[in-house]
Parts: structure tokens; sequence; C-alpha cells
């Protein structure tokens, strides 16, 4: 037995028990005639304690480790006589009797330390120990908490976990597959997927009313924090439900999650359609946590000689609360991140609603105090608070004010990670049209169902049809998101139609599943959630890197197993594969 307890557990209750203890060496501390070592694994420190009057051949051998060794120590608990409150073992320490080193360890190429000096290209190259540190430890665990909590939840409401496929067929939709070669079927290919839909569905008529899977899906597509290659999905299907029955479902597993994985009860979830999103924050997964809600201004501000604003299709604001004392260097400074090409604003117009009741713009030339008040009535500011308006098309306005909400958010401490604000949204449209190949493309995937009371209007106005769809968004990211799906052949075919497939092309992709809805498909719906990205906003960041044991870079590579890296010439024999340069 290497160890009889874990460097986490000890404590003065333990006083007088000879232990064994084994992990790693966090530090050595070299005081005279002591020496302490800081042992450490998954569970916590514990402090070893060598002293020349006890055993000097043992000091010697303890002045001889290094930092990350592997070693057993047994020996006493005994008291410290400096304790450290913040450790849970800081009111002992260990009086050694051996001391056996089980591994010695090279340098780390940087230091292990909940704080450290290694840049992220490095630690991803030596993974392995970054997971040591404490920051990434706790992230890891916290991910198995919710993963755990997860399967409890919907396996305590009848859903069966039931596992399908990671060879499947590539289809059009959606981003780009990752493709296997097959070496017994000459020149055809599996594909990773993107997600279980198609079988998860399949599993529907097959008379499993509740599934779910916590699965990897795989996409092969540009790369950001929140985004990787391979990721893990929440899937979830129903049978025999409606909208409502999903909102409700998923809305008690998101509640028992926050409470028993973060201790926070929160009511009923609010519910917004994509409509109304848009015009209020300019996102279709706005973050609630704080208010600065859009507020439309055409009627108010033009024809008033301003051309900025007349010719603008949309003039909107939002109200910045208790920033009327904003200097000019920091307006300025807004008005510059509004211009930055990713975000895409032209302009800055601003008032200020001044603590003696006065107004003042930047505008002030074209518009009266009178129009001023006006504007801040709309937009319900009170002295002390400034106001932000941007102008120009609709769509590309709203984004650009978006990103100015989230940004002057950030400056103002109001995004806190430890509040969680989610939020349905619903209703999206089932279509939207691409100029480049003049063809309509599934907003969510081409198996979501039309809003019922909009089925009418495929064979008129396919651009104005909702999708009977819902996101579920916490703290201004989709976690979730699903739709009712189509259960009916003949629907499901003029969707392809809709879609730009013809009769063969829509057999030859989804032929297994327009048979199967021959057989009795039962109406149906469900949803998917971001596991990796949940698992990072209950952490309290947005990026998921460090959420997971083994991420891949900006690039798409796994920087520490060196991949992907090119294969032997006879594995590309055998798949009759030839590299051309």
């Amino acid at each position: 037995m290497h160890r009889t307890h874990t460097c986490g557990e000890l404590n003065l209750q333990h006083e007088g028990k000879n232990v064994k203890l084994a992990g790693w060496v966090q530090r050595v501390r070299n005081l005279g005639g002591m020496t302490f070592i800081d042992l450490r694994d998954r569970y916590g420190i514990t402090q070893l304690a060598f002293n020349e009057e006890w055993d000097t051949e043992l000091l010697e051998k303890a002045r001889k480790t290094g930092r990350e060794f592997v070693i057993q120590a047994e020996g006493t608990v005994i008291e410290r006589s400096s304790k450290n409150p913040n450790m849970s073992t800081g009111e002992i320490e260990i009086r050694c009797s051996s001391l056996t080193v089980l591994n010695a360890s090279k340098t780390p190429p940087f230091t292990i330390e909940d704080e450290t000096d290694g840049g992220e290209e490095l630690r991803m190259k030596y993974r392995y120990l970054d997971l040591r540190r404490n920051p990434l430890k706790e992230n890891i665990m916290l991910r198995h908490r919710v993963n755990i909590e997860t399967r409890n939840y919907l396996s305590s409401i009848g859903f069966l976990d039931i596992e399908t496929p990671f060879l499947i067929k590539s289809t059009p939709e959606g981003a780009r597959d990752f493709v296997v070669p097959s070496r017994m079927h000459e020149g055809q290919f599996y594909a990773l997927p993107q997600s279980p839909q198609t079988f998860k569905q399949l599993l529907m008529v097959s008379g499993f009313d509740k599934y779910f899977q916590i699965v990897k899906c795989f996409r092969d597509e540009d790369l950001r924090a929140d985004r990787q290659p391979e990721f893990t999905q929440i899937d979830c299907e129903m049978a025999f439900v409606e909208r409502e029955d999903i909102l409700n479902t998923f809305e008690g597993f998101l509640k028992h999650i926050l409470k028993t994985v973060k201790g926070v009860d929160i009511d009923s979830i609010p519910r917004m359609t994509y409509d109304e999103a848009m015009a209020l924050y300019g996102s279709d997964k706005p973050d609630i946590r704080f208010g600065m809600t859009f507020t439309g201004l055409n009627e108010l501000t033009q024809n008033k000689g301003f051309n900025v604003f007349d010719q603008a299709e949309l003039v909107v604001g939002i109200n910045v609360e208790g920033c009327a004392e904003y200097s000019r260097k920091q307006i300025d400074a807004l008005t510059d991140f509004v211009k930055r090409p990713q975000v895409g604003g032209s302009g800055l117009v601003w008032c200020k609603y001044n603590a003696d009741g006065t107004l003042k713009s930047s505008v002030d030339k074209f518009y009266s105090p009178e129009d001023l008040k006006e504007w801040a009535e709309a937009m319900d500011a009170k002295p002390g608070d400034l106001l932000l308006i941007m102008a120009g098309p609709k769509d590309k306005t709203r984004k650009a004010l978006n990103e100015l909400r989230l940004h002057l958010a950030e400056e103002l401490g109001l995004r806190k990670p430890d509040e969680f604000a989610p939020l349905w949204v619903l209703d999206f449209p089932l279509l939207e049209w691409d100029e480049d190949t003049a063809r309509w493309y599934a907003m969510h995937h081409p198996f979501t169902s039309p809003y019922p009371k909009d089925i009418p209007l495929l064979d008129t106005d396919p651009g104005s049809i909702r999708a009977n769809a819902y996101d579920l968004v916490l703290n201004g990211n989709e976690i979730g998101g699903g739709s009712i799906r189509i259960h009916d052949r003949d629907l499901q075919k003029k969707m392809f139609g809709i879609l730009g497939f013809s009769d063969e092309e829509a057999k030859k992709q989804f032929g297994f599943l327009m048979d199967a809805f021959e057989y009795g498909a039962p109406p149906h719906g469900g949803i998917a959630f971001g596991f990796d990205r949940l698992v990072a906003i209950l952490g309290g960041k947005e990026s998921i890197r460090d959420f997971m044991a083994f991420p891949k870079n900006n690039a798409g590579r796994d920087l520490m197993i060196d991949t992907p890296s090119i294969i032997g010439e006879e594995q590309l024999k055998e798949l009759r594969i030839t590299i051309t340069e």
C-alpha cells in the first residue's frame, strides 16, 4: 500500500496516528536544521517535516528531492506550531520516519502553481503537467460533477442513455465533416458525426420515447475560444411531445444543475421571441444579467437636418446608467471601438444627461434641448446617465450596438461570473436566404418543423415562416438549442425541396429517415446542450479549452501528441490514397 490517506484529509483528529502519504513534491523549504516538503495530490497538500534532531540521514534525503518528484512518506501526524488556516490540512504536519523516492522528475518547463509562468502553447505541449495545477484540476472536477448530475437527473425522469455510431454517412448540410476512408470499400468514406441528429430521431420511431447521450461530436470548422474540432453534447430527444413539454423538461434540468452544482436557485426562465431579442439586444443570445436594452429612435431623430440619422434605416440607442461623467477621451475610445472592422459601426452619437438636469450632446447643432429631453424620456434616462446612439442599416447597426453594449458591461463590471441569468429564445426564422448561392438554408437544420400556423406559407412565403425551435441562453451564450422535428414524410420531402434537394439527392442522403417515417413515426422533438460551454460558464469562463482535459489549439493541433500528422506509405497504400503536391 503506497498510502493510507490522501494529502487532503488529515487534521487534528488524526494526531498521533501513523500514516503513509504519496504524491508530488510541490516545494521544498530548507530552514537550517529543518526541512519541510509540501506534498501534493489531487485532494490537497500536506506538510512533511524533517529535523536533524530526529534523523540526520533522512533530513539529507529530503533535501535532495526536487519539485514534482514522486515520493512516499511515512510518519506520525503532529500538530503544527505555525498553522495555515487556508489549507484543509493546515493544523497538522507529518513527522516523517521514512521517505522513498518513487520517481525523480526533471525540472518542469513552467512552475506548477495556481499562477504559472508558462505561456499557453507551452502548457498545451505539456498538458499532463498543466493539469496538475489547481485551476485546471478544479475545472475537470467541475466537468465531472456536471456530467454526473446530468446523468442522474435525466435518468430519474425516465431518459435512457443510448449510444449511437461514430462512423456514419457524410451529409452536405451544416459544417464540414471529418471524413474517414474505408479500407474495405475502395473509394468510399465514413464521416464522424457533427451530431447524432438522425439517429436520435430514428430512436423515437423505434419507441424509445426518452433518449439522452453525453456524446462526442466533430466539426471541421475554424476554431475560436468556445469552439473545438471535437466537442461534447448533452443530446436529448422525446416522443409524443409538443414544444411546451420540451421547455418544461429542460427548464427543470437547468434548475437542477444550477442548484446542485452552484447552489443557485432560479425562478422560472423568462422567454423572448427571436424578433424581440434582436430588437432589444441586437443578438439572438442576449446577456440579460444587466439592462442597456435598445430603444428605437427613428421617429424622434429623423427629419431634423442631421443626414446621418435622416438617411439611416435604423436609429437606435442605449442608456448607460451613471456614466454622464465620462470624459471626452473615454467617449472617443468607445467611438474607436465601434469603428473596429470586427464591430462594423460607422460612428457614435452621445448625449449626457447632466446631474443638474441639463442635456448636452455631440449633435447640439441639429437638436434642441426639448428634442434631447424626448430622447431621454424614451430611453428612461435620469440625471447622471449617458445615452449612446448609432445609426445605419438595421442588421449591421444592431450587431455593432450589441458589441458596444457587451464591451461597456465588461468595463463596468456588469457581467458577473457568479450570477446566472438563463433565457429561452423562441420563434426563430425557419429559413435564411443566401445571396451567393441563391437558395434557402435551414437556420437550424432541415429536420426542424415549421411553426404549425406557418406551414401554409411553405408554398407562398418561405422567408416569413417561423421555426418550431428554441434556444436556451445563459449569460449571453447559447448553451442549448433544439426544435420539434418533422415526423411526416411528405412535409420532410417538401422541406428538402425548398432547400434545393432534388428527390434523388434527398433519397440518397436521407432516404433511410424518410423510409422510417412511413412506419409510424411519433411526434417528437429534442434539444442538444453544448456540454463544454455549459461547464465553462458554470466555472465563470467563456473559453471552453481549460474545461477539457486534452484540447486542441486555435490551429486545430494537439501540441502534446503532435497531431494531425503524416501517416506512413503502407497505410496510405492500404487505403488507396495518393498524396499529390
